[in-house]
């Protein structure tokens, strides 16, 4: 995820803004922390990058993990990684800068309109069926991990963190793996469905389950279990499965379109080797949205507030000269010169002119 939120300097990174990492991208400002590293913005020949970092010290490694399935997943809706390497403090994922996530978009506004919720969940029911159709789930299904692209791209939904993610069926016999129990938890209980909370392995449902809850999320801007108190975080978990288990997806979806409670039904009684019925997904939310008469314009909630705040600017473009903006003085920066690359995935232009046209 990209916590836009918390960009305070840590100090284990303290030493990578200002540094160029693989002769190239030079780390100009933070954006923010991931699940598991942080996150930096980068330039090189005039162009933007975003560059990932995780403490070698803490021999996870799961960034190597994250890197390997987003180069398997490359796609319209999946950033486009640049290269993967480490040095001897950080291991180091280069990939396509985007924007903010919906996490923040949402922290703006207080909540979505149910137009802006249907749009953006057409997108990412596909985004998950995709993944599911490459034999991998995510795992770790919240806002904060759907971000929105930059410029031509400013439309689509891009699903992010897959530090998490792992195969859940065989790639050739595409038999699923044993269903197991006593399974230590993984992903952020908030969004997590009630088999994910009790210890069961991950399937296709378990991701679904999660979408459901971040649809519930938008509409409402609050989920019953959010303001719930525990010792520590074990009873936090518990907590939050007793709440889950005990309210009817009828009133944790009253007051929104009855289309979200179907929704959340229907994924909560799949059985853990069943396929989702993801055209059924599709289906009612494409029903929300003639019944509105609404268009899928991607014109979202956001887009309107933007357009709202440049007609309230004024013209006084003393006021507003941003002319300096981009004028970054390179030899203010120390060149980082002992990064070893690891290896380096083919660096595609970025063009999404064939992703817009998908939805």
């Amino acid at each position: 995820m990209f916590d836009y939120d918390n960009t305070d300097s840590d100090e284990e990174y303290d030493d990578i803004l200002g540094q160029t990492f693989f002769n190239k991208y030079l780390c100009i400002k933070k954006l923010g922390k991931g699940s598991f590293g942080e996150i930096f913005q980068a330039v090189y020949d005039k162009e933007e990058y975003a560059l990932k970092f995780e403490d070698r010290k803490k021999n996870c490694d799961l960034l190597q993990n994250e890197a390997g399935i987003m180069n398997y997943l490359k796609g319209p809706n999946i950033p486009i990684i640049k290269s993967y390497g480490f040095n001897s403090s950080y291991n180091i994922l280069v990939m396509q800068l985007l924007g903010k996530d919906l996490e923040y978009l949402l922290k703006k506004r207080g909540t979505f309109s149910v137009k802006t919720v249907c749009m953006l969940g057409l997108q990412m029911v596909n985004i998950l069926e995709t993944i599911h159709e490459k034999h991998i789930l995510h795992r770790d299904i919240k806002p904060e991990n759907f971000v929105m692209g930059l410029g031509q791209c400013s439309n689509i939904v891009y699903l992010i963190d897959f530090g998490l993610a792992k195969k859940y069926r065989s790639m050739t016999t595409l038999i699923q793996y044993p269903l197991t129990m006593k399974k230590k938890f993984t992903g952020t209980a908030r969004y997590a469905s009630i088999n994910a909370l009790k210890g069961y392995e991950h399937s296709r449902r378990d991701d679904l389950e999660s979408l459901c809850y971040i649809f519930i999320y938008f509409l409402k801007g609050i989920l019953p279990w959010q303001k719930i108190k525990a010792k520590d975080k074990e009873e936090k978990y518990k907590k939050i499965l007793q709440k889950k288990m005990e309210i009817t997806s009828s009133e944790l979806c009253r007051g929104i379109p009855k289309e979200f409670e179907n929704m959340l039904t229907y994924v909560k009684n799949l059985k853990y080797e069943e396929k989702p019925d993801y055209k059924k997904l599709h289906d009612l939310l494409d029903k929300v949205m003639k019944e509105e008469n609404y268009k899928n314009d991607y014109i979202y909630d956001w887009t309107l507030d933007e357009e709202k705040n440049k007609n309230e600017i004024t013209n006084d473009n003393s006021i507003y000269n941003h002319e300096e903006k981009h004028n970054r003085k390179d030899e203010n920066y120390h060149i980082k010169r002992n990064t070893k690359i690891y290896y380096t995935f083919e660096e595609p232009e970025i063009n999404c002119s064939s992703a817009c046209s998908i939805f």
